[in-house]
C-alpha cells in the first residue's frame, strides 16, 4: 500500500489486478413477442460461452422436431423439455456467427430463431439467460408481461432523468475536464501515480489529484487496452465505506465508451468531495471499485483521510 501525504490529510490507495469474481447481478431476462407479419425478421437470441440460455414457451415443445442447425462442436446438444428449450454454447460466438434454431411446438407450430452473439454491440458479451416467448400479444400472460415491460421502461427513464439531474454539478464538470485531459483548467494538482499491468493485457496508470485546500479529490484511471483481439469497456464504478459498505456520492466521466484492441487508451475520472470521508464515529476508509464489461473487478482502490496530529 502506498501512502500520500496531503497537507492535512492522508489519502491511501491500493490497486489490484482483476480477480475472477463477478459482482452480483440480476438475471438477464426478457420477453419476446412474435409477429406473423411477413416483413418481420427472425427474432434473435443472444448467447454467451458456457452460459445457459433458457427459452420459455407457452406450450410444450416437440423434442424430436426441435433442432439447432450446425451446432456440432459449437454447442452442447439442444435440450427440449416441457415448455423449455436450453442452449449452451461451448465458447463465445463471433459477431458474424449465426445459427438457426427451429422450435416445433406440440401442436406442430414451427418457431424460427437466430442464435448469435451480442458482442457486435459495443463489445457487450452478455447473453440472454431467459427469454419468455409469446405467440399471441393479446393472450392474458402476454398482456401482463407487456405491461410489466412498460412499467420497467418507465422506471428506467425516471432513474435516468434523476441521474441526469444529479449529474448537473461542479464535480461532474471537473470530472469531464479531467477525462478529456484538460487538468490545467481545473484546480487539481497531481500528487502521485502508479502503473498497473494486469494479466489480461490491460495497462492502467492511476493518478491521485487534489485541490489546494483538500476539499476535493480525484482518482484518474488512464486505461490502455493492449489486447490483440478483445475490446475493453467499463461496466460501472462503486464507492462505499469499507466498514459498513455504505455508498458514497461521486462524479464519474469517461473519455470513451469502449477501448478497442491494439493499444487504444482513454481516461476514467472520479471526483469526490473529501467531506464524504467524515462520519459521526470519525473518518471512514472508502473503497473505490471499477468493474469491466463482463462484470469482473478490474481495479480496487482504498482511500483514507486522516487528520495530522
Amino acid at each position: 500500500m502506498s501512502r500520500l501525504l496531503l497537507f492535512r490529510s492522508t489519502l491511501l490507495l491500493m490497486l489490484v489486478a482483476p480477480v475472477a469474481v463477478a459482482r452480483g447481478a440480476d438475471p438477464v431476462e426478457r420477453n419476446l413477442y412474435l409477429s406473423d407479419h411477413p416483413g418481420m425478421e427472425t427474432p434473435r437470441l443472444y448467447v454467451a460461452g458456457r452460459i445457459v440460455t433458457v427459452l420459455r414457451l407457452e406450450q410444450p415443445c416437440d423434442p424430436t422436431r426441435t433442432k439447432l442447425l450446425g451446432w456440432e462442436g459449437r454447442f452442447e446438444p439442444v435440450v427440449c423439455t416441457g415448455t423449455s428449450v436450453l442452449l449452451v454454447p461451448l465458447h463465445d460466438l463471433e459477431p458474424e456467427d449465426r445459427f438457426l434454431l427451429l422450435v416445433t411446438l406440440a401442436d406442430g407450430t414451427e418457431l424460427p430463431f437466430t442464435v448469435t452473439s451480442r458482442k457486435e454491440r459495443h463489445g457487450d458479451r452478455s447473453g440472454d439467460q431467459q427469454v419468455n416467448v409469446f405467440k399471441d400479444r393479446t393472450a392474458p400472460h402476454a398482456v401482463l408481461a407487456s405491461l410489466h415491460d412498460s412499467l420497467e421502461r418507465e422506471q428506467k427513464l425516471r432513474e435516468e432523468n434523476e441521474r441526469y439531474r444529479k449529474e448537473d454539478s461542479v464535480n461532474h464538470a471537473l470530472a469531464a475536464l479531467v477525462a478529456k485531459g484538460a487538468e490545467e483548467l481545473t484546480p487539481f494538482q497531481l500528487r502521485q501515480k502508479w502503473l498497473l499491468k494486469s494479466h489480461d493485457d490491460v495497462e492502467i496508470l492511476v493518478s491521485v489529484l487534489t485541490n489546494k485546500d483538500q476539499t476535493k479529490a480525484a482518482v484518474v484511471f488512464n486505461v490502455r487496452n493492449n489486447s490483440a483481439t478483445m475490446s475493453w469497456q467499463l461496466m460501472e464504478a462503486r464507492l462505499w465505506t469499507k466498514s459498513r459498505e455504505e455508498p458514497r456520492p461521486f462524479a464519474l466521466r469517461s473519455s470513451r465508451e469502449q477501448w478497442g484492441p491494439g493499444g487504444e487508451n482513454g481516461k476514467i475520472a472520479v471526483v469526490m468531495d473529501t467531506s464524504i470521508f467524515d462520519s459521526k464515529t470519525g473518518p471512514e476508509r472508502l473503497v473505490l471499485e471499477l468493474f469491466r464489461g463482463d462484470g469482473l473487478q478490474q481495479a480496487y482502490v482504498v482511500l483514507e483521510k486522516r487528520m495530522m496530529r
